[in-house]
């Protein structure tokens, strides 16, 4: 019996994690409430607080999912090259695309930077996207120890802002193509095709 209690509680934290996503993208951090949440996702208030420590804790919940699948979507793009410099390039690539899904720029780039604080966000982000960052920029092996960190920041740094960037124009396929234009420019410096 109690593996299928954690199997109905893991399935319910599941669930509200998902309907979380949806109304932080939707609505913001600040005006999505947990009422709505524990409605939609067909649990208790007291479920939400049970598995999530309140609206923060389940915020963060969902900023660490969405930067694993995010994380996970680049190393299978980067992972279909063969050498370093194509791997960081089509990681790159892939991190722009995959953080301007429609879920994921607010929740990551705009709320969680502000809800999280930047020490935190930051945190979770360099455990996630900026260390598979860091790590293609180290197995260039043309890019100097003491610059590597320097180095992940600003073009970390570069993406996010592409990605706001991008977020302000949705669906306009023009922008797209220039901002992945630009990139290419980035990484031309770093990794020369």
């Amino acid at each position: 019996m109690p593996r299928a209690s954690a199997a109905d509680a893991a399935e319910t934290a599941r669930r509200v994690r998902e309907v979380a996503g949806e109304r932080f993208a939707a609505e913001g951090f600040g005006t999505a409430s947990v009422d709505d949440i524990a409605r939609r996702a067909g649990v208790t208030r007291g479920a939400v607080y049970h598995h999530y420590d309140g609206k923060l804790g389940l915020f963060r919940a969902v900023v660490e999912s969405l930067q694993s699948e995010i994380a996970a979507r680049v190393v299978a793009e980067a992972e279909k090259q063969t050498d370093a410099a194509a791997q960081l390039r089509a990681g790159s690539h892939a991190f722009l695309d995959a953080i301007t899904d429609d879920r994921a720029a607010r929740v990551l780039l705009v709320d969680a930077p502000a809800a999280l604080g930047l020490p935190q966000w930051r945190e979770l982000d360099a455990a996630a996207s900026g260390r598979e960052l860091r790590e293609a920029i180290v197995a260039l092996g043309t890019v100097v120890p003491e610059l590597v960190d320097a180095l992940t920041a600003q073009l970390s740094g570069a993406m996010n802002e592409a990605a706001l960037w991008l977020a302000d124009r949705p669906g306009d396929e023009r922008a797209r193509a220039a901002a992945h234009a630009a990139l290419d420019l980035v990484l031309d410096a770093i990794a020369p095709r």
